[in-house]
């Protein structure tokens, strides 16, 4: 395969800390690369570097002659006011031709923005990410660089995306958490451990296990190493005397020992279950329903919570997942039915959007104004003690929350939900902004929680790990299923596919009929004697907007409604066109059918 980038000894500082440092890589056609890490570990520095968005302090990035290199940042900045489409066309690659306005609306219609003409800059940071992903897939591109593609995506658009890129004629680089995504897509992984990049031949799972060797190695070196300092130190303790050359060299490679840095552990976000009792009454739903602005989101819904529930709730985004969240925190109440809480219910709510907290409050003030110690399975623990366990270092909890990153600000609001000791965990996509290790833990707690949880999330991998109960909410029905999610996703692929043959088997039957007997329905008949009617009364009316369109040109709010309707009864013709077109030829064929 040829090489289309190389980096050689690049190196990246902020200020004085190291964020890259002499990092060499290649990518190759056709290549898919995984790039993971723990959060600030310079993944989107790097990408950046990749991209040319920045210059490197020191060492180079080559690119082949013409190479076209796509960059999906992971926060989009769209403050200037756009339309989508507008935005798609000017962010489309250069060098990969001219980018069709058609293309533009059907990507954005099927990564989520339905009407092209939205504002990009009062859409959510959600919204404005799928803007951007829109842009990156609609052209061509040698290298795909992708900072955390799947974030805010539903899991229909994800399979879609995993499919996309799965095809990809080009070479992928993509940070991304989605630990499937990243086995099932990636036959390579970079990771980035404290600015220094590892790498891996393979997908996610044989990454895994070279790492766990790796990880292995170096504490096997480290065990031997510190056998040897002990050895020397012990030497230099009985009063070493630096005459010989062999004496000399005794001091110097003591000295080297103690100076070399031992493997760094990974930091690692230490929970114990922190909750209070829980009683036999937890939350129920009795034919509990929602209806939000005459869209009903919810109806006869039942449910009664056990104390070890586990239940994940799915559904594409606007299906009323988080208004069904705030239903069972008693935020909303049900518009029909009932939800009763237990007496000693106390309910911890991580939100999707994090609260509104002062810029200016410190970190470890954040935590004491929910709580100065909390009871675990370990003793009382100490807000600081808490902090120090998300790993927020006593050094760094006096910092403002305003200079957190996304991924330690969703750390800080998990902390606080825990601190307030619930037993009840009421959680809206848990898994945005946190990196795979505090995935792992976060995963590892509420498998040893012991109050309820109820998590909505698009992480396969994660819904997999912790639920045993799926809810999935679709068009105002929660359908409750004992499965894993893997398992739904399985068996609803098996019935689409059973579907789609049936409709195969429907329509051959279809034309084994019209082959035997060719004869229009009773419907198809009356539509025939009526359609050139409809068509006549559709051009009539055509004819009198463009009148109005005359006399109300200089009216702007007027003349929009007007040209509207026109283009609307404009397609409604045109329809009646093809169809007309379609009954006169089967009228003709039936026809000569009888004749014959």
């Amino acid at each position: 395969m040829a090489v289309i980038l190389t980096a050689e000894e690049i190196v990246k500082r902020y200020a004085i800390k190291p964020v890259v440092e002499k990092v060499s890589l290649t990518i190759s056609d056709g290549e898919r690369i995984g790039l993971v890490g723990v959060n600030g570990t310079g993944k989107s520095t790097l990408l950046k570097l990749l991209a040319g968005l920045e210059e490197a302090d020191s060492g180079n990035v080559m690119r082949r002659n013409g190479a076209v290199v796509t960059m999906l940042p992971q926060i989009p900045d769209y403050s200037v006011s756009r339309t989508a489409e507008e935005q798609v066309l000017r962010d489309a690659p250069a060098g990969s031709g001219v980018p069709d306005p058609y293309e533009a609306r059907a990507m954005l219609t099927r990564i989520g923005i339905p009407d092209p003409d939205v504002d990009v800059s009062t859409l959510s940071g959600g919204q404005k990410k799928r803007v951007a992903l829109a842009a990156a897939l609609m052209m061509p591109a040698d290298i795909l660089l992708l900072d955390e593609p799947t974030n805010h995506l539903d899991v229909e658009t994800i399979l879609w995306l995993e499919e996309k890129l799965a095809g990809w004629k080009g070479s992928l680089l993509m940070a991304t958490h989605d630990r499937y995504f990243l086995d099932r897509v990636c036959n390579r992984i970079f990771e980035m451990d404290h600015g220094r990049l590892y790498i891996h031949e393979g997908n996610y799972a044989t990454y895994l296990e070279e790492k766990a060797a790796r990880l292995d190695m170096e504490s096997a070196q480290a065990r031997k190493r510190s056998a040897i300092l002990r050895m020397e130190k012990a030497w230099m303790e009985r009063g070493a005397r630096a005459r010989s050359t062999k004496q000399k060299a005794r001091i110097e490679r003591y000295e080297e020992l103690s100076a070399m840095e031992g493997p760094k552990e990974e930091k690692k976000i230490a929970m114990s279950s922190a909750s209070s009792r829980l009683g036999r009454t937890i939350i129920e739903c009795e034919n509990a329903g929602m209806t939000l602005g005459g869209h009903e989101l919810l109806s006869s819904f039942n449910l009664a919570m056990t104390k070890r529930e586990r239940m994940a709730v799915v559904g594409e985004n606007g299906a009323g997942k988080t208004t069904f969240l705030r239903m069972l925190a008693g935020e909303l109440q049900p518009t029909a039915g009932k939800v009763l809480h237990g007496e000693t219910v106390k309910i911890g709510f991580l939100r999707q959007e994090p609260p509104a907290v002062d810029p200016e409050l410190r970190v470890i003030d954040y935590i004491r104004d929910i709580g100065e110690t909390v009871q675990t399975a370990e003793g009382r623990i100490t807000a600081s003690q808490m902090l120090e366990r998300f790993l927020f270092p006593v050094e760094e909890q006096y910092t403002p929350v305003s200079r957190l990153s996304g991924g330690e600000r969703r750390r800080l609001i998990l902390a606080g939900v825990l601190m307030s000791a619930p037993n009840v965990l009421l959680l809206d996509e848990p898994t945005n902004d946190l990196d795979i290790s505090a995935l792992e833990v976060l995963e590892d707690y509420l498998e040893h929680f012991e109050g309820a949880v109820v998590a909505v999330s698009h992480d396969r991998y994660f819904l997999d790990r912790i639920a045993e109960k799926l809810c999935v909410l679709e068009a105002g029905t929660m359908k409750q299923y004992a499965c894993s999610f893997s398992e739904y996703l399985d068996s609803r692929k098996a019935q689409v596919q059973e579907e789609k043959r049936e409709g195969a088997r429907a329509l051959q039957r279809e034309k084994q009929e019209h082959t035997r007997k060719l004869r229009m329905t009773w419907r198809e008949q009356k539509e025939y004697e009526g359609i050139e009617e409809r068509m006549d009364a559709l051009s009539a009316r055509i004819a009198e907007l463009d009148a109005e369109v005359e006399k109300y040109a200089s009216d702007y709010a007027r003349l929009t409604g007007i040209l509207e309707e026109k283009e609307k009864t404009e397609k409604e013709l045109e329809a009646a066109e093809e169809r007309w077109l379609y009954l006169q030829d089967l009228a003709e064929r039936v026809a000569q059918q009888d004749e014959g």
